[in-house]
């Protein structure tokens, strides 16, 4: 079975969107996901990773608040911001990165 440290550790860029399935704000992450998805085919994996049943994971990286969203490779956090992210900032923010 796949762990999040296997997933990080690759070089495809990584989206990992840190949630609580009570939140409102993190329900308004899920289309917009969806939608950056659908643009970045496979450029990107995103994962969602549940705070309340993955809380050591959410506490190595200090997710204080949901939702969290941080873009890793290689294990490195490339980029992180908290709180909801529209479509078009999230793939201007994205498209840096997938040059590299």
């Amino acid at each position: 079975m796949e762990t999040f440290k296997d997933v990080i550790a690759g070089d495809q860029l990584v989206l990992v969107d840190f949630y609580a399935t009570w939140c409102q704000p993190c329900k308004m992450m899920h289309p917009i996901l969806t939608q950056v998805k659908d643009v970045l085919g496979s450029t990107i994996r995103i994962i969602k990773v549940d705070v309340d049943k993955y809380g050591e994971t959410a506490s190595l990286y200090r997710v204080q608040s949901v939702p969290t969203l941080m873009l890793f490779r290689r294990g490195e956090v490339l980029w992180r911001t908290s709180g909801v992210v529209q479509k078009a900032d999230l793939l201007a923010t994205i498209d840096p990165f997938l040059t590299r």
